[in-house]
């Protein structure tokens, strides 16, 4: 959503951006270095680009071709601030939402704190085994922390955006030119040409956007919390169900029993036949979600991302890695 109301506070925040940038290039600001390869998955928008389901494609991924992947992430949300590793039987509460849904789809070691060079030092306590790597999620502006590659994802909404407050970049296009690769979505090809016109010649990634949608009969009452609710609810009438109502919850939101009552209440005086919600809300909502009439049906819609030729992909990040490592050894 953009504020056009609040562009005249841009020029304020990108003054206190390039400030930061200064710091960090001049050395003023310390980046500080572990002991295993860094990959970044980030953006440039707030929220809703897909992170997080790419960092769980890239952490199967590269397990399958034999590394030791984990994940590294500030846990948004968490009541504790001190580094941990995720429990899977804990809550959002206790490491966050999207570092408890990428330890449970991805079967790797999630580890979390305030400042992801801490959750990098739990993480390697153990030692270092062959072949290790971490994946840090929405690392694009964490850049305390160095990283050996930066995956950036872009989209024709973020191209089209402008800088916060008044839009939804966190950082203007320029900062694209750090990255290592641009990922973009695979049904915007228009999106290539404009950004080898614009002078980008890094490699291009593309996303495929894959909602596994339940079968059911009759009409949903569809909720969520996060960053672009629509996006969650045009692609579930695309999947060709019937949104009785649409409910959205500002993005992370914990869920409480009047919510519950309230999507219970929505259900009931629609008609419908089940909730439906995302992955990361249903981690959110945890043991409330018990709590939900045995007789209203309540649902999961999972969003999956692949990397159009992945095998193409994984090799190149292969070959940055070895050198990560070649080095890191000598």
């Amino acid at each position: 959503m953009k504020r056009p109301w609040l562009a005249p506070l841009a020029p304020l925040y990108a003054a206190g951006l390039a400030w930061r940038n200064r710091r960090i290039e001049s050395g003023a600001e310390p980046v500080r270095r572990l002991g295993w390869p860094v990959i970044s998955i980030g953006n440039l928008s707030t929220g809703g680009s897909g992170k997080t389901p790419l960092t769980i494609a890239l952490a199967k991924g590269l397990t399958q071709r034999g590394l030791h992947v984990d994940v590294l992430s500030r846990g948004y949300g968490r009541l504790n601030t001190l580094p941990a590793r995720v429990d899977l039987q804990g809550t959002a509460a206790d490491f966050g939402d999207e570092p408890l849904l990428i330890a449970r789809e991805a079967g790797v070691p999630v580890y979390v704190a305030a400042k992801r060079y801490q959750a990098g030092l739990l993480a390697e306590a153990s030692g270092t085994p062959p072949r290790a790597v971490h994946l840090l999620d929405d690392g694009f502006q964490h850049r305390q922390l160095y990283r050996d590659v930066d995956i950036l994802l872009l989209n024709g909404q973020d191209w089209e955006d402008s800088l916060l407050p008044a839009g939804n970049l966190r950082e203007p296009l320029e900062a694209a030119y750090r990255a290592s690769a641009i990922a973009t979505p695979a049904n915007d090809p228009a999106l290539e040409t404009t950004l080898r016109g614009w002078g980008w010649q890094g490699p291009i990634l593309w996303l495929h956007r894959r909602m596994e949608v339940p079968a059911i009969e009759g009409s949903v009452v569809a909720f969520c919390g996060i960053a672009r609710p629509e996006q969650f609810f045009t692609g579930l009438e695309s999947a060709g169900l019937r949104l009785a109502a649409r409910i959205a919850f500002a993005d992370h939101h914990l869920y409480n029993f009047g919510d519950l009552n309230r999507l219970v209440a929505a259900a009931r005086a629609s008609g419908a036949a089940a909730l439906l919600t995302t992955e990361k809300d249903r981690v959110r909502l945890g043991e409330l979600a018990h709590s939900i009439p045995a007789s209203l049906p309540f649902k999961t819609a999972s969003l999956r991302i692949e990397i159009e030729n992945e095998s193409a992909a994984q090799d190149w990040l292969m070959g940055h890695l070895k050198s990560c490592w070649d080095t890191l050894t000598r």
